[in-house]
């Protein structure tokens, strides 16, 4: 075994040069959908991002427009909702993975100061308002990511509900929370166990202010007790774990690549003895029962009332457009597989990036955290097979959908 390979891939006799990915969207038979304007609204988007930060390299604008932020939205939100609504809703989605590129790699003192900008232009939307609390002081001139933050902001809540509103400054704030936790990790050579990791997960991906958006998107504001309700909460969460989830497998191969450790593959190989392709798998079976509890949740929806239940419709539409969305759109973009997505998709065959030389190895833990002990370890092997049985395979995702994630997955009467 080479030294790479017990680092990278501690369960594989020889280090792997590619891996198989899941069919994820032939499980998926949403139909999927596109916004008429799409095209357009994509292109004012990424350039208004473009505009707002001259600071970019030429290697980061080409990315930027290779990502298509833009094409997603149009095909993650109803294709019915207004152009201008559709155009806000662009530019947060350009702005989500603005920030998160400028997030990797923070330190932690950095990813706080960045958290009490963005927040600070969320609060005082019309004008900047800099803190001089003592330990969080800021500038007198705003920095970019502020700047960015109240443009599109103060738009926004010209027609978002207050309820909308509410929720979405409070899910933002979990998400800069979650990557503060990362970044905590990151600095101290960290590789948390898998329960640890879906909590911070949930909020990192973003995916919780983007789903408040799909109320400001449809031009409703729910309730707190259809928001607070348990189906609609599984629904939502679902959602959040198909899409972070099949976010993992995708971009695993350009994370290892850059020696980044904040991936489920990566936890299931350094704690729960599996192979590169078995923890592919294994993850791929948790997206696929994601589905088939959210189609299944979808009935289970209660009814309000019928206005109440038009907007709900609605929302739970926007969700499962997410889902669809999602999937296709991670072969399209250039984020993960480059040029190749159209291939990629085909073929599912995922040919491994060398690791950068300023990446580093993963680090190996000294032990692995008690927290999860409990959770997979009778259903691991001393040798881990290059491939698991069928049975093993889904006994484990029975148990660990049951134990870890089963508020998800709860079946309503």
């Amino acid at each position: 075994m080479t030294v790479m390979s017990s680092t990278r891939f501690p369960n594989d006799s020889t280090e792997p040069d590619h891996f198989i990915l899941p069919d994820l969207v032939g499980h998926c038979t949403f139909p999927l959908t596109y916004h008429p304007n799409g095209d357009a609204i994509a292109a004012q988007s990424v350039r208004w991002l473009d505009q707002m930060c001259p600071e970019l390299t030429p290697k980061k604008r080409k990315a930027l427009y290779g990502l298509q932020a833009g094409e997603l939205t149009a095909q993650c939100y109803p294709y019915s909702i207004t152009e201008d609504r559709l155009r806000v809703v662009s530019d947060f989605m350009n702005y989500l993975f603005h920030l998160d590129n400028i997030s990797d790699g923070m330190m932690t003192h950095d990813t706080e100061r960045l958290a009490d900008t963005v927040m600070n232009a969320l609060w005082y939307p019309h004008e900047y308002n800099p803190t001089h609390t003592p330990g969080k002081e800021q500038p007198d001139e705003e920095i970019n990511a502020g700047k960015i933050a109240r443009d599109y902001w103060a738009r926004c809540i010209q027609e978002a509900g207050p309820g909308v509103q509410a929720r979405f400054k409070e899910s933002l704030s979990f998400f800069f929370e979650a990557v503060h936790k990362q970044a905590q990790d990151r600095d101290a050579d960290i590789i948390p166990d898998i329960e640890s990791y879906i909590d911070v997960r949930r909020d990192t991906s973003g995916c919780k202010p983007v789903f408040d958006l799909m109320e400001y998107a449809l031009g409703i504001d729910l309730p707190d007790y259809v928001v607070e309700h348990p189906v609609i909460k599984a629904l939502n969460q679902g959602t959040n774990d198909l899409v972070t989830w099949s976010n993992d497998i995708f971009s695993y191969n350009v994370e290892q690549a850059r020696g980044d450790t904040h991936n489920m593959v990566v936890i299931l190989m350094k704690y729960h003895n599996h192979t590169l392709q078995s923890a592919i798998d294994y993850v791929g079976g948790l997206c696929r029962e994601t589905i088939n509890t959210f189609i299944e949740n979808k009935t289970k929806v209660p009814s309000w009332g019928p206005e109440v239940d038009k907007d709900v419709a609605g929302y739970v539409h926007g969700l499962q457009e997410w889902i669809v969305g999602s999937l296709h759109w991670s072969f399209q973009t250039k984020r993960y597989f480059q040029d190749r997505g159209a291939e990629v998709k085909r073929t599912r065959y995922v040919k491994l990036l060398p690791l950068k030389a300023e990446a580093g190895s993963v680090p190996l833990p000294v032990s692995a955290p008690t927290k999860e002990a409990g959770l997979f370890a009778k259903f691991e092997t001393k040798e881990a097979p290059s491939t698991p049985s069928g049975f093993e395979f889904y006994k484990n995702i029975f148990w660990s959908l049951f134990r870890v994630i089963r508020s998800s997955f709860f079946s309503w009467n």
